[in-house]
């Protein structure tokens, strides 16, 4: 279907007034329909919503993808249906223990996708750099805050990116020739270490 063609459809059986050149916007990827645009748009082109989602990624992404109105997942988690929309649209979840794991349950997330939807995945970044180059020890409670895995396991993830980091850093060091190589390789190799310093934790978790 053209975009005009799905523009009309969307008029004709939803009542919108969207333009051609807004259906082609979304189709780039320049610009997002609303929710109800969006559950209009699976309806118009005979699909779910989530199958157009090519990856959720925010709490909105993943409630709309499992089809649920906002006012059926606060119910589930046992909140407010304001309380829960104010959190979905400042992007940060705020739920206690039990309410997460509502959530973790209700949108079928795994832990990292609960830790990126309730946006604390720089937090998390920000956490795990620093205890990788000082003591991981102390980042274990902070870590734990936002990451919902067992304790002990995550000692041993923080305790072996710690490890990681530190024995990169030494290889480096040993196998550059000059001084100004080896601080340069160093610098290099454990920078990017740190940038993709989340990504090398699930894999430490999920191993």
């Amino acid at each position: 279907m053209a975009p005009g063609h799905v523009a009309y459809g969307l008029g004709a059986q939803y009542g919108l007034r969207i333009s051609a050149e807004t259906v082609a916007a979304w189709e780039r990827g320049l610009e997002l329909p609303s929710e109800y645009e969006l559950t209009a748009l699976a309806g118009v082109l005979w699909c779910a919503p989530g199958e157009l989602l090519t990856a959720a990624r925010t709490l909105r992404e993943h409630r709309v993808a499992r089809e649920l109105a906002a006012e059926e997942l606060a119910g589930l988690l046992g909140m407010a249906t304001s309380a829960y929309l104010r959190m979905e649209e400042s992007g940060r979840w705020r739920g206690n223990e039990r309410q997460s794991a509502a959530l973790t349950k209700a949108l079928g997330l795994t832990t990292a996708g609960f830790v990126t939807a309730s946006g604390r995945d720089e937090e998390l970044a920000e956490l795990l750099r620093s205890a990788v180059t000082t003591r991981w020890q102390a980042y274990v409670r902070p870590v734990a805050k936002l990451v919902p895995v067992d304790r002990r396991l995550l000692q041993g993830v923080l305790e072996q990116l710690h490890s990681d980091y530190q024995s990169l850093m030494v290889s480096t060091l040993s196998w550059s020739s000059t001084g100004t190589d080896r601080e340069s390789a160093a610098g290099d190799a454990g920078r990017a270490f740190l940038a993709g310093i989340v990504d090398h934790f699930w894999q430490t978790a999920e191993a």
